[in-house]
């Protein structure tokens, strides 16, 4: 199991830095190159520069009411749900259909749907 993710490409952990304007601060992101390239798939479905989604995120979380203590790991977390999104078949990878445009309310019911899931199949395991 553990080839799967010890063999993997040794740049996709590899991390790195970016600038960021966000209300005319200028302040540093700093991500493993994975996440850089989630994001830039996350960004191109939207027709953004990865800057430009990042600064959408954060001004969207405010908007809000969102109290994000760590923006780097609310990011990490967008982009790992992108995928996990991706991997229960609520958004088609390869599609350049605008993530704004999705029913953005029909998929956070069905990813809880599939969260729960997910949840009771291990509590089920833990229990045995």
């Amino acid at each position: 199991m553990c080839e799967l993710f010890i063999k993997a490409d040794k740049k996709l952990w590899q991390s790195r830095s970016k600038s960021v304007r966000i209300n005319n601060v200028v302040t540093s992101v700093r991500l493993e190159n994975f996440y850089w390239e989630t994001l830039d798939e996350i960004a191109f479905r939207d027709g953004l520069s990865v800057t430009g989604l990042i600064r959408r995120l954060y001004l969207e979380s405010i908007e809000e009411g969102h109290n994000i203590g760590s923006f780097t790991s609310f990011l990490r977390v967008c982009c790992s749900r992108y995928l996990s999104l991706v991997a229960d078949g609520n958004l088609i990878r390869h599609s350049k259909e605008p993530i704004s445009e999705i029913d953005a309310g029909n998929i956070l019911n069905q990813e809880t749907i599939a969260r729960d899931e997910r949840k009771s199949l291990y509590a089920e395991a833990d229990a045995s």
